[in-house]
């Protein structure tokens, strides 16, 4: 697979070790696939997909260490200003590709500072992986919970030290962030977060001992949930038995909201794939910022 071979070829010829040639390797590969996407979300859909512009903006790579690790972000916010509301911007299962960036740009748009960590950064490079299964097996599932809710406290840090308020903060995820997103609202004091089709139930493992509907009841901040109907991996059950269990829970939980879209399918959200829904991502988005506003984020 063209992918595949290109990262293979780009590991032979970069030097350095495997954690510090990471970001270069990222960008070469990208610039060798001629496209800012990650590889296993191809095709992409041209006629659909948006491309937010970085005029008046300050973007691009930063790093912050977590208990001595490097972990990479792609950071965009309002050039020159500080003082800015902070959002958590938490990728898809295929990590920190354009798309993530491109919502973090509309969000630094809307006056936030937006920051998205590479949140597999220890356990591999998304970017070059083919089949979903392959990255799944060999990245996604040695990825975790403790080690992203640690790598996520750090991004409020950095944050906070350059131009954010992280009195002000909130996360949004998208499908594998749209899981993190609950967890995250139930570990740290952020004032909201938005959470795209994201995995409410599953298996207890080491890495993931506890999902979203475990700790529904123990959340810090309110949490919109926005759902598709159509969502073949999200049974509406799981929904309702979410529902269910943010009913009894904090004041936090019982102020969450549970938005289920009819007909759309899952990552109806994402503008490059053929699963995008207008009229839902349309809707979610403006849902999104009504709710960091309500809830004093914004």
């Amino acid at each position: 697979m063209l992918a595949e071979d290109l990262k293979n070829d780009f590991d032979s010829l970069l030097p350095g070790t495997a954690t510090g040639q990471g970001a270069t390797r990222r960008t070469a590969l990208k610039a060798a696939l001629g496209v800012g996407y990650a590889a296993t979300a191809m095709p992409i859909v041209a006629q659909t997909a948006v491309k937010t512009s970085a005029d008046g903006l300050t973007v691009g790579e930063v790093t912050y260490e977590v208990n001595g690790f490097k972990v990479p972000a792609y950071r965009a916010a309002p050039a020159g200003k500080t003082g800015l509301p902070v959002v958590l911007v938490i990728q898809e299962i295929f990590g920190v590709h354009e798309y993530i960036a491109d919502t973090a740009r509309r969000f630094a748009r809307a006056g936030y500072l937006a920051i998205a960590p590479e949140l597999y950064a220890r356990q591999g490079d998304p970017a070059g992986f083919g089949e979903i299964a392959r990255l799944q097996a060999e990245i996604v599932s040695k990825v975790p919970d403790a080690q992203v809710m640690a790598d996520l406290d750090g991004a409020l840090k950095w944050a906070a030290a350059n131009g954010g308020d992280a009195n002000r903060a909130a996360i949004t995820g998208f499908c594998w962030g749209g899981r993190i997103t609950w967890l995250y609202a139930a570990h740290a004091p952020v004032k909201a977060g938005v959470a795209w089709y994201g995995r409410l139930v599953g298996n207890s493992t080491e890495a993931t001992p506890r999902h979203p509907v475990d700790l529904a009841a123990q959340l810090k901040a309110p949490v919109l949930g926005l759902y598709g109907a159509a969502d073949t991996g999200i049974p509406l059950d799981t929904v309702d038995k979410m529902k269910a269990a943010l009913a009894g829970g904090s004041t936090a939980a019982r102020a969450s909201q549970l938005v289920v879209y009819p007909d759309a399918p899952h990552a109806f959200h994402a503008d490059y794939r053929p699963s995008f829904r207008q009229g839902p991502a349309e809707d979610g988005w403006k849902r999104a910022l009504a709710w960091f506003k309500a809830n004093g984020v914004a």
